[in-house]
């Protein structure tokens, strides 16, 4: 079965529903940020053809469909990550299928380390650019031109005038938001004092383990892209604590009101 024969299986299994706006994935922590979202269906992953099963801490697995702030949205509830052992189109495949459902904007977010020393935790980031360190690409293999091009443009992967409209929402909801670089490595151990210091030298303000591979299949499918990290802890070589899985979502849940009243303000104001 070719990708785009399983895009649709899945399609025809979801159903006819109105064609959302944005597709929206929410990350480690993040999951509350669901539930600003006025719910007409939720759909489990596993009654999904071909969605692999989200089996991180915190990640719900479900397909929601609803409105934000009058806007039609589909949302993951939980991602899939490669630590888990899936393959860069598993990952990816949500993406495909949000966006076959006609959503046009496409909203990440995470939770991240952050490495720049001005960071701290709690910190909402807008992401400017990434780094692919995953040693992996979800659009290695025969391409689709159906799907989007063999050879996409990356020069711009974050939508710039989705970045003006977040930052005009946080001026007027006095939010404080850094602008930087997000840098993707697979997990799931955290990294090194070694590693924070090289990710920093190479130009990375927050490292963190996805998005990445669902940007690149997002710019691919012709989505327009706006991501956004918290930053759980913070990653700086000479002062470098021991942190947990615990940690990391108590951090991003502290953050999550202003996340969603960013998000919530973002989706009402953008154009697509």
């Amino acid at each position: 079965m070719t990708l785009r024969e399983r895009i649709d299986e899945a399609v025809r299994a979801i159903g006819a529903r109105p064609r959302p706006d944005f597709a929206i994935i929410l990350g480690t922590g993040l999951g509350a940020v669901a539930g600003a979202i006025q719910k007409e269906a939720s759909i489990p992953y596993e009654d999904l053809p071909h969605f692999a099963r989200s089996t991180v801490q915190s990640h719900k697995g479900e397909l929601l469909f609803g409105t934000l702030e009058g806007r039609r949205v589909v949302a993951m509830e939980g991602r899939f990550h490669a630590y888990e052992g899936y393959s860069m189109e598993q990952i990816t495949f949500p993406v495909r299928v949000m966006r076959a459902l006609g959503a046009r904007g496409l909203v990440v977010s995470n939770a991240c380390g952050g490495l720049n020393p001005s960071y701290a935790k709690g910190d909402l980031m807008l992401i400017d650019d990434h780094i692919n360190m995953m040693g992996m690409n979800p659009l290695v293999g025969p391409n689709d031109e159906t799907l989007g091009p063999r050879f996409p443009d990356m020069c711009r992967p974050y939508d710039r005038e989705f970045i003006q409209t977040a930052l005009q929402v946080a001026a007027e909801e006095h939010l404080p938001v850094r602008r930087g670089v997000y840098v993707a490595l697979t997990g799931p151990c955290l990294e090194t004092p070694a590693e924070y210091k090289f990710l920093r030298t190479i130009g990375a303000d927050v490292v963190g383990m996805s998005t990445v591979p669902e940007v690149i299949v997002g710019v691919h499918a012709g989505f327009r892209i706006f991501g956004i990290s918290i930053v759980t802890d913070v990653c700086i070589p000479e002062t470098l604590e021991p942190v947990n899985i615990e940690h990391i979502i108590a951090a991003a849940r502290s953050a999550e009101p202003r996340m969603a009243c960013l998000l919530k303000g973002f989706i009402k104001r953008a154009s697509l």
